[in-house]
């Protein structure tokens, strides 16, 4: 007996999420990548990719003038948005990989760094020059420790849009031996502690020495918020936080988080649901994303709660019913409905569903 319709349907679904997740992990992480889909109109599901200027991939043949209208509509996103074009509606994602965090110098500030690092899920170089310690950042649980010079440490690691340099070395001459490496790479985020006088002696020594100006003056130094820190684990909470502030405006948008990518590779049918439209105080971003197996399991989170809740519903519907179709479902949580349910946020949120 041959297949239904609706299974060559599910099938075709899952098809182009396996393909579109091969193009996501090929893609040049040094080129601007975004996501473009139609959430609303004819075309709803549709979906295409904006790679440094070219467009790499499309789940459809489709019109060539409705091509033309979803391209222009999603040209010169710079963040990730939802937006009207002619034939309906788009969530155009600019995409943003896991970030990386490169630690020079693992005294009691960097080992400080580390530790909370850790506890926000964020990957953690440091290059340490002293074996003593090295080790105090490897039992701080970093996950690579390169104990050698910082110009042999630095070219080791690659830079790229997702990596974040933090300098707290135990002396000025290295912080300049970091630097001069540094600045040649690509980064989200480059910062060094130190006095403002000593910075200000530095950059005007580094500008004299022909490195650019304006390269050196987006450095954030003195380094993190203005908290009035001055323990190193206050240190590190500043500086993580203005690593946070960085990341979340860089760009906008959730991405596809690696326990998202690794979910998506299990066998079986698949519910992916992302935050297409935000207002209020709803907890989460837009781009952010969560998985629904047909088992029930999940990965990631789109916030918890009510409008989770009411998500993993819809979601299981679509897969015991084997409906292809994708959906936007409209969460509404006044203040009192959140008040109701002991719930800090409230706002509304419009989530794409979408069988993978």
């Amino acid at each position: 007996m041959g297949k239904s319709i609706k299974n060559i349907e599910a099938d075709k679904n899952m098809g182009e999420c396996i393909m579109l997740m091969e193009v996501l992990k090929n893609m040049d992480k040094e080129k601007q990548t975004v996501i473009v889909t139609v959430i609303e109109g004819v075309n709803q599901g549709y979906r295409c990719v904006l790679s440094g200027g070219d467009w790499i991939y499309e789940s459809d043949d489709i019109d060539s003038e409705e091509r033309r209208r979803i391209r222009e509509g999603a040209k010169s996103v710079e963040k990730t948005c939802n937006k009207e074009y002619e034939g309906g509606r788009l969530f155009c994602e600019v995409l943003s990989g896991s970030p990386h965090l490169v630690v020079c110098g693992g005294g009691h500030v960097g080992v400080a760094i580390v530790r909370l690092a850790k506890l926000l899920s964020i990957p953690v170089t440091v290059i340490e020059d002293r074996p003593l310690y090295a080790n105090h950042a490897r039992e701080a649980q970093a996950d690579h420790v390169i104990c050698d010079s910082f110009e042999h440490g630095l070219e080791q690691v690659e830079g790229g849009p997702d990596t974040y340099f933090v300098i707290v070395t135990r002396g000025h001459r290295y912080d300049k031996d970091c630097l001069e490496i540094i600045l040649k790479k690509s980064y989200a985020y480059l910062g060094m502690m130190g006095s403002r006088s000593r910075i200000r002696l530095l950059k005007k020594v580094m500008k004299e020495e022909g490195y650019s100006p304006e390269r050196l003056d987006t450095m954030h130094a003195p380094i993190g918020l203005s908290i009035a820190s001055e323990t190193p684990e206050e240190i590190a909470v500043s500086i993580l936080g203005e690593i946070i502030e960085v990341k979340n405006s860089k760009r906008g948008g959730g991405g596809f988080p690696d326990e998202i990518l690794e979910a998506m590779e299990r066998p079986g049918k698949k519910v992916l649901s992302t935050i297409v439209m935000r207002k209020g105080s709803a907890p989460r971003q837009i781009g952010t994303k969560m998985l629904i197996l047909e088992d029930g399991s999940t990965a990631g989170t789109i916030g918890g709660g009510c409008a989770e809740a009411d998500m993993m519903q819809s979601a299981m519907r679509m897969l015991r019913s084997g409906d292809t179709q994708p959906q936007v479902i409209r969460v509404n949580m006044t203040n009192q409905d959140a008040e109701d349910e002991g719930m800090v946020c409230g706002g509304i949120q419009d989530l794409f569903l979408e069988l993978c």
